[in-house]
């Protein structure tokens, strides 16, 4: 069966590989299908070629297969269906040369190609993005199998191992240290010591001492190493220990050309011209012998100068002190001068040097020893015989190698003490958990002339492969039985028989040791017991044809030809006890201590063999040629095969891929002679003999489905669905076997299948092809054929018109035309009236109907209106009832507390009105008092009058006699009398115009204060007016309320309309009292003109006229110029202004006065009759006032016993509760009881659940009412106001409910006995009641609660009427005894998730801003400072102990950025008061300024965003690629693709279970979700979703880059369509302008990349334009890691990257592949000031901070 499935695939189309001398294989393709007994195989190359390629007809050996297209460039090669040599070299080659990958998984090998080129491929970035992934996720590299060793030794505890192995100049070095510094990083250690950084400067070290040039490598290792790296519990590094093995000693005294010595000499004499190296004496390195016979000492691209400093930077890294160093340079510096000392011959058998030898002076000057005795023990050497010892001279050539011999010990001993301190530095004080091993050694090696240092290698790589090869059959088997499939034994070469021909008893090496202790021995003797013991005895020993002297083994890999010369010398390793001893007597310690007898150190005679790096050192010298080279170095091997089988190895083959050493050049010979030295090919044909080919049902199923058909797919369990489709596409059972999670094939099945598969598709697209040719040739030849009938017809048309074309014709056929028009109009006419007639009779029973139906519809709608309408109306009247019965209290209340508030304020007025009364009338009394007296001394001016009058009679007489006198003395004074008259006039006019003066100044005043007084009553009227409004206002509110509290409203009323006219008395008293000052004027001025008048009559004549005016201006003075005015006629004026006689002027002062008598009568008339209205009208007030009294005392009695029954009805309130609880127990146990009753219950169970209700209500707008209770001053005003309101409605009820229960106290007990038994029987209701009971202790403390607040606000004010608002300041004071519960409370123990759904954004950071306000406020510098450092400290705290939870981190983050801009919004500082308020600009800090301390919180803000973001990344990563790159997000478009073994086994079902883009969504929207509830502000929500989308494209682009498997054209499509899904959410939030979509501008490129055609050169230009944002490399490793995923995809051509890469070579955009993911973007806080008043805010009591009073 198996060779009929080989016929089958030896077909057309195929390809095979046959042998070809240059390149071993090479690729042909079958022109025809093979047929079993032919003996050729027709074939066509790819150049074109036809070739007929011999088959034996009888064995059938043919040609190996060529794997599918699909299968080429595979990670593993396990994978490829037929795995055979010339399979392996081309996906080798293929990776290597057109992918540039040079990583590959061979099984459990991971096969590293060195590509001569720096790659950009170990960067940090690399190293993180392998961290944590399972081996086979990601590309093959040296960081998988590093990570697979780390993962394995952390979850199983068990020691791992690394073996690199390779020839030289492979990079075995290179992958070895890549391995350590992969440990160092991902495995950081706590410590100071720097552990890590000491591990990877070991490397550097031993490089210098141990690599070198040769013509294969420029850094070749020429010894072997094992570095164990050891792991606490905690799997971080605290140490190492490292073994060596072989040193090539030899390099120190021998190189040849075009190679060098060890790197540190080169160091060394690069950096002579240091001061510090002037004592050591050298030169350049072509001056010294031991260093220049390869010739050219320079390695281009090397500067041994800088790398010796890197080499002293290392050295004291590790501890090695600069004396130190100095000693170690010394015995170096020492050795080359040792390669230049002169040798010369004296005679035949003897020789000697020069004691002038200036390099032997400097040689013994370096080390501290004679010169004489160096000079003569390197002459001379001491043979001990039996009986006495001999000093024997040298010849020239046994002096000279004892000298090289002297030279290779000495840096024998220098590189063990070198490793030795290396392990001191790497030694840790702790317990070694676990450890991991690196094992660097050199591979298979054969050269033209091959001597005892190859024979020791290839045995170690014999014992190597056969360990290997043991581990490789122990994970198959362990795999078989994972997957319950029969262990069979597979046959493969075992290389123990080679094993036993090297190290078994009488082995070569016990024979060769053999040889070494004989004094007389030889190789030629060793030669000879070889050939007699193995030759033609044992298979693997062969003598050779041309050489005497050489011997034959056939190793694993190949067969070696050994020279036998050197194998004794070399395997002795001898040096004479002469130098020894002079040595030993050196005074430089470092150098003494190498050849003590009783040595410490871990080296032996060979240094180079180093066992363990703390054992005993070594024997003394005369003992030591028991110990052979050879022993040791079979000790040591031992050792380490123990070590190894210890650990889980992991295997890494280096491969050199040519000898020239050019980048990425793959020869094929070289690379397959490595291939089969290395086991590579062995692993290959093992794996092929089993089941190599393995696939996930999963798997299986998505490739291979074309293949089944309907009725395999209708079952439902895929993994039988697989079993069955197996059962018919391969008949031979033994092809395949079913495993648990796995179909396991042998060589060749999947290849069979592909070919199924390609044959199906190929067969599909055949069809495919087949119909839509035919649909295209069937439509163009029906297309034709049409136009073809056309034509015929006109043409047929044409020639029938020509023919019968006659008049006859003409008129019969347009007669016909004619009779048939009419006949068809009148039968379409006929059929249309028909169709008319039933068309309309359709209609109107359709439209009846319809019409019918949408009526029945419409009223169904009407009813169902007027239902809803009523229902809808009934709900809401009951609403609104109870809403509006509720409002009503509620403002029933307020306005009575409005109105006793008023009352108040009236009864204080009415007092003070009282008081001003009483004044008042005392005033009057006293000004009757004074009234009285006036008149009395009126009357006594009347009788001076009188008296005054009987004189001015005398004294007429007299004047009559004297006229005559004055006649005459007229005319004498006529004279003067003309010139007093000019007088007289010019002081007329004076006085004139002082009166006129003196009345424009009067009036002006008048006219002032007139107008003072019109707005005083104007005011006065405004206020009365805005007076009677108010009260207006209030009755018609008053009116509203219920009837109880009518008369109360009338009462007020009343009291108002009396208090209104008492006002106005008032005002009418205040305007009369102001008569009263006028009235003493008046009577000042009477005294003064009766004063006046005596002195007047005192005086001579000529003096009266000056009286006259005198008393006139007093008159004026005393009169306002107005009422003067009018009380004075014009003639008066007239009198009063002339000057003349002087009985004019006594007229004039009797009218005068007259009128003043009038005046003053009429005035004190009218006074008294004022004052008589007044004193009635105080009479009525204090009537009015006691009835007022006696009013607000019988209020202030109602008042107080409405607080009486508030207090009653409030603790009859406690006892509602329970008994609404018992009343619906009753009512849900009792339905067998008496109507009545029930009846009772139920209507007890309404009233009492709108109460439950109401409360419920209320509890619910608790936490509003308490905000708004506390925005606003009068809290306990409120609160009361609801008690009162729900009290005074229940009151009425709880009446009821009381009398009801006492009516049926009988009932109620036969009840209570019956709930009892109802209770036993009904225990599932309990919780319920719990419930139940809980809300009801939360209503009893809450009116607990309330009745103490009322309790307090009554002891606080005295009184209801007089609450006074306050007015908070917006701050918080804080004790300095209660920081530590603030920040307890606040800040430790405050739980975002409970609190913050109900709570205004960045209320704890407004809290703490308020407890600094108060603290600025009052001045306290050490409050303050006490008060930031504690809060800072505390979110510090809180942050540090909850790094990992997401929502503290994004709750804080979010206040200490509000804290932050509270800070700066209330600093004062201009640039940050511009949108503040007026209110907020008074509140801003007064005493200090917090810049300092902004700056700190801002730094805090920052590490809290590293953490917040530093979260999300953590719990966001392991989504990302599972969500964005494997999973299918569009079903069907990826096609599954063997995988190898190094991909984890995972089943149907696991698959299905991974992460998914809606997962990464949906994390997305949690995170947006909770910044939003934490009031995050929305320039932060976006830069926080920035970085997350930042490193969603970080880290599938790495992944890309790093996953071949992902580098497809579907994949491109998935992942362009995941990048939909991403910007979709944006929109969604509305985050479009985060600059998030423009994080994922290169992963978006790349996608494109996937997909677009990558054929032509308008392809490599649009390439270049349009991938801007990805660096040349990441386009290159993009390309070159494109795969098709399926046979029809074009494979890219090599040429294609090279036109893009010589396109993109313009760019300086860096040689950077991975994008580093944990790079973060600078945050920026954004200044946005808060518009919450400080002094509105509210302090949810869940915050437990009662002990902050608010100021």
């Amino acid at each position: 069966m198996k060779n009929m499935v080989l016929f089958t695939l030896v077909s057309q189309y195929n390809s095979v590989w046959i042998p070809d001398p240059d390149q071993v294989w090479q690729s042909a393709e079958i022109t025809k299908d093979y047929k079993k007994g032919c003996d050729v195989l027709l074939l066509q190359l790819e150049d074109g070629t036809e070739l007929e390629f011999p088959v034996d007809p009888i064995k059938t050996r043919l040609p190996p297969l060529r794997n599918p297209d699909i299968l080429v460039g595979e990670n593993d090669l396990t994978a490829l269906s037929y795995l055979h040599e010339p399979a392996v070299m081309h996906n080798l080659k293929v990776r290597f040369v057109d992918s540039k990958l040079i990583y590959t998984y061979c099984g459990i090998i991971l096969v590293a190609i060195n590509p001569y080129k720096e790659v950009p491929i170990y960067g940090d970035a690399i190293i993180h993005a392998y961290s944590g992934q399972n081996m086979g996720d990601m590309d093959p590299h040296i960081f998988a199998v590093a990570e697979e060793a780390y993962k394995q030794m952390a979850r199983k505890n068990r020691n791992q191992s690394i073996i690199v192995s390779g020839e030289s100049g492979a990079g075995k070095t290179v992958s070895a240290r890549y391995a350590m510094r992969y440990f160092a990083t991902v495995s950081k250690s706590s410590s100071k010591a720097c552990v890590e950084d000491k591990v990877l400067a070991s490397n550097p070290i031993t490089e210098a001492i141990g690599n070198a040039k040769t013509t294969r490598n420029d850094n070749s290792s020429r010894f072997g190493k094992y570095t164990g790296i050891s792991f606490d519990n905690r799997y971080r590094i605290i140490g190492a220990n490292m073994r060596t093995y072989l040193l090539e000693k030899s390099r120190v005294v021998f190189q040849t050309e075009n190679e060098r010595n060890y790197h540190i000499f080169y160091q060394l004499c690069a950096s002579a011209d240091q001061p510090k190296f002037k004592n050591l004496k050298l030169a350049a390195a072509e001056n010294f012998s031991y260093v220049n016979m390869g010739g050219n000492s320079i390695i281009d691209g090397v500067n041994d100068q800088k790398d010796f400093f890197e080499t002293q930077k290392t050295f004291l890294l590790l501890g090695l002190k600069e004396d130190i160093q100095m000693d170690i340079f010394k015995v170096m510096a020492g050795i080359l001068h040792l390669g230049n000392v002169g040798i010369r011959a004296v005679g035949d058998d003897k020789s000697s040097v020069n004691h002038d030898d200036h390099h032997l002076k400097v040689f013994c000057e370096l080390l501290e020893v004679k010169p004489q005795a160096m000079a003569y023990g390197l002459c001379h050497r001491k043979i001990a015989t039996a009986s006495d010892t001999v000093i024997k001279p040298m010849t020239k050539v046994q002096a000279i190698n004892a000298k090289d011999a002297l030279a290779k010990h000495i840096y024998a001993h220098l590189f063990s003490y070198i490793v030795d301190n290396i392990n001191k530095a790497l030694q840790f004080s702790g317990k070694q958990h676990t450890f991991i091993g690196v094992l660097d050694i050199y591979g298979f090696e054969t050269f033209d002339v091959n001597s005892f240092e190859q024979f020791c290698i290839n045995y170690a790589n014999e014992k190597l492969q056969q360990q290997f090869n043991l581990h490789v059959f122990k994970l198959e088997q362990d795999e078989y039985m994972k997957e319950d499939i029969p262990w069979t034994l597979i046959e493969f070469n075992d290389n123990q028989p080679c094993i036993d021909l090297i190290e078994a008893k009488m082995g070569i090496l016990e024979l060769l040791d053999e040889e070494c202790l004989l004094p007389q021995g030889t190789e030629e003797n060793w030669l000879q017991k070889l050939q007699n013991n193995y030759l033609n005895k044992n298979p693997l020993f062969e003598k050779p044809r041309m050489l005497s002297k050489a011997f034959i083994i056939l190793h694993f890999a190949d067969k070696v030809q050994y020279e036998c010369e050197g194998f004794l010398e070399k395997n002795r390793d001898t040096l004479y006890e002469e130098l020894i001893n002079v040595l030993k007597k050196s005074k430089l310690n470092l150098l003494a201590d190498f050849f003590q007898d009783n040595e410490s150190s871990t080296g032996s005679l060979n240094a180079s063999i180093k066992v363990r790096p703390a054992r005993p050192g070594f024997k003394p010298f005369n003992k030591q040629h028991r110990t052979t080279v050879g022993s040791k170095f079979r000790s040591s091997l031992h050792l380490l095969m123990e070590t190894l089988n210890a650990t889980t190895p992991h295997y890494v083959r280096c491969i050199k891929p040519n000898d020239l050493k050019l980048p990425f050049e793959y020869d094929s010979k070289r690379v397959v002679q490595q291939l089969r030295a290395c086991g590579v090919l062995e692993t290959i044909r093992i794996s092929a003999q089993s089941y190599p080919s393995r696939w996930t049902y999963f798997e299986f199923f998505s490739r291979y489905r074309i293949l089944m058909s309907q009725q395999d797919l209708a079952i439902n369990n895929k993994k039988q669905i697989c079993k069955e489709v197996l059962k018919c596409l391969i008949q031979d059972p033994n092809q395949y076997h079913f495993g648990k999670t796995k179909i396991f094939f042998r060589a060749g099945q999947v290849a069979y299948l592909e070919k199924l598969r390609a044959d199906k598709l190929r067969a599909a697209s055949v069809t495919i092809q087949k119909n839509l040719r035919c649909w295209i040739q069937r439509k163009k030849f029906l297309e034709m054929k049409q136009a073809a009938i056309v034509i015929q017809q006109y043409v047929r048309g044409q020639r029938a018109v020509r023919r019968v074309l006659t008049a006859t014709t003409l008129k019969e056929a347009w007669a016909t035309v004619i009779i048939q028009k009419h006949w068809r109009r009148f039968l379409v006419s006929r059929l249309y009236q028909l169709i008319l007639v039933a068309t309309i009779t359709i209609q109107s029973h359709t439209r009846g109907w319809l019409a019918r139906r949408r009526y029945k519809e419409m009223v169904q709608d009407q009813k169902a209106l007027i239902i809803q309408k009523h229902v809808r109306a009934w709900l809401v009247r009951r609403r609104y009832q109870s809403i509006r019965r509720f409002v009503l209290n509620i403002q029933l209340t307020f306005r009575v507390k409005q109105l006793h508030k008023k009352l108040d304020e009236q009864n204080k007025e009415n007092k003070g009105l009282l008081e001003r009364l009483t004044h008042l009338s005392t005033i009057h009394s006293a000004d009757t008092g004074r009234f009285q007296k006036l008149e009395d001394e009126f009357q006594k001016a009347l009788t001076q009058k009188k008296f005054i009058e009987e004189q001015v009679k005398k004294s007429k007489g007299e004047t009559e006699q004297t006229l005559s006198e004055i006649r005459k003395q007229t005319l004498s004074l006529q004279a003067q009398n003309q010139k007093l008259e000019k007088r007289h006039q010019e002081q007329t006019q004076e006085m004139k115009e002082k009166m006129t003066k003196i009345t424009q100044q009067h009036l002006g005043d008048l006219e002032r204060e007139e107008r003072q007084r019109r707005k005083i009553e104007n005011n006065f009227q405004i206020q009365k007016e805005d007076y009677e409004k108010q009260i207006e206002a209030l009755i018609d509110e008053v009116n509203h309320l219920r009837e109880e509290r009518i008369q109360l409203q009338e009462q007020i009323q009343g009291e108002y309309l009396v208090n209104d006219s008492l006002r106005k008395d008032i005002a009418q008293l205040t305007n009369e009292a102001l008569i009263i000052p006028k009235l003493k004027g008046d009577v000042a001025t009477l005294e003064m003109k009766r004063q006046d008048l005596e002195m007047c009559m005192q005086k001579q004549r000529k003096e009266m006229r000056e009286k006259v005016e005198e008393v006139t201006k007093q008159l004026l003075g005393g009169l306002e110029g107005e009422e003067l005015r009018k009380r004075l006629s014009p003639e008066d004026m007239e009198q009063l202004n002339e000057d003349g006689e002087l009985w004019l002027a006594y007229e004039g002062l009797k009218r005068a006065t007259r009128v003043m008598e009038s005046h003053i009568q009429t005035q004190k008339e009218s006074y008294e009759k004022e004052i008589e209205e007044l004193s009635l009208r105080i009479d009525n007030l204090c009537e009015e006032t006691t009835q007022l009294q006696q009013k607000l005392q019988a209020e202030n009695n109602t008042n107080e016993d409405i607080r009486q029954d508030l207090t009653r009805l409030a603790n009859e309130n406690m006892v509602i509760p329970e008994l609404k609880l018992q009343i619906l127990e009753l009512h849900k146990q009792k339905q067998d009881i008496e109507t009545h009753l029930q009846g009772q219950a139920v209507k007890m169970k309404e009233k009492m659940e709108e109460v439950t209700d109401q409360l419920q209500g209320n509890l619910e707008e608790e936490g509003f009412q308490r905000r708004l209770l506390e925005s606003q001053k009068d809290n306990c005003a409120k609160v009361n106001v609801e008690l009162l309101a729900n009290v005074r409605k229940l009151q009425n009820e709880n009446d009821q409910l009381l009398n009801r229960t006492q009516n049926d106290s009988a009932a109620s007990n036969k009840i209570q006995h019956e709930a009892s038994q109802l209770t036993m029987d009904n225990l599932d209701l309990e919780e319920q009641v719990d419930q139940k009971e809980k809300q009801i202790r939360k209503l009893q403390d809450q009116i607990k609660s309330f009745t103490k607040t009322i309790e307090k606000v009554n002891q606080t004010n005295g009184n209801l009427n007089q609450i006074v608002k306050k007015e908070y300041l917006g701050m918080l004071e804080c004790k300095t005894e209660d920081e530590e519960k603030l920040i307890k409370n606040l800040i430790l123990d405050l739980k975002p998730r409970g609190v913050v759904v109900n709570m205004l954004p960045g209320l704890p950071a407004n809290i703490l801003f308020m407890c600094v306000r108060y603290a600025d406020d009052i001045n306290d510098a050490e409050m303050l400072k006490s008060l930031m450092n504690s809060l800072l400290g505390g979110i510090k705290e809180v942050t540090k102990n909850h790094n990992q939870d997401f929502e503290i981190l994004s709750f804080w983050f979010s206040n200490s950025v509000h804290f932050l801009n509270c800070l700066k919004q209330y600093s004062g500082e201009e640039e940050f008061m511009k949108h503040n308020t007026p209110l907020q600009n008074k509140q801003c800090l007064k005493n200090f300024d917090l810049s300092e301390y902004r700056q700190i919180l801002s730094d805090l803000a920052i590490h809290i965003h590293q953490q917040f973001i530093q979260v999300m990344e953590d719990d966001l990563q392991p989504m990302i690629v599972p969500g964005m790159l494997e999973h299918e997000s569009l079903q069907g478009i990826s096609s599954m693709k063997p995988t190898g073994l190094r991909k984890r086994s995972s089943s149907f079902l696991e698959e299905m279970d991974q992460y998914t883009i809606s997962s990464i969504l949906q994390q997305l929207s949690y995170y947006f979700t909770t910044m939003c509830q934490h009031g995050m502000d929305t320039e932060l929500i976006k830069q926080s979703v920035r970085q997350l989308f930042f490193l969603i494209g970080a880290i599938t682009l790495n992944n890309l880059f790093l996953r071949k498997d992902m580098c497809s054209c579907r994949k491109g499509m998935q992942i362009r369509c995941n990048i939909s899904y991403l910007e979709e959410w944006l929109k969604d939030k509305n985050m479009q302008n985060s600059n998030a979509k423009e994080t994922l501008e290169p992963l978006s490129q790349a996608a494109w990349l996937l997909q677009v055609n990558k054929t032509t050169d308008d392809d490599v230009k649009e390439i270049c334009e349009r991938c801007s944002s990805l660096t040349a490399v990441q386009i290159v490793k993009i390309l070159n890691s494109y795969t098709p995923i399926d046979d029809f995809e074009k494979r890219l051509a090599p040429s294609f990257v090279r036109k893009v890469q010589s396109q993109l070579n313009s760019r300086e955009d860096g040689s950077t592949l991975i994008i580093d993911a944990k790079y973060h973007f600078q945050v920026t806080f954004p200044y946005n000031p808060s518009s919450q008043a400080l002094e509105m805010i509210q302090i949810p009591s869940s915050f437990k901070l009662n002990f902050l009073t608010r100021i």
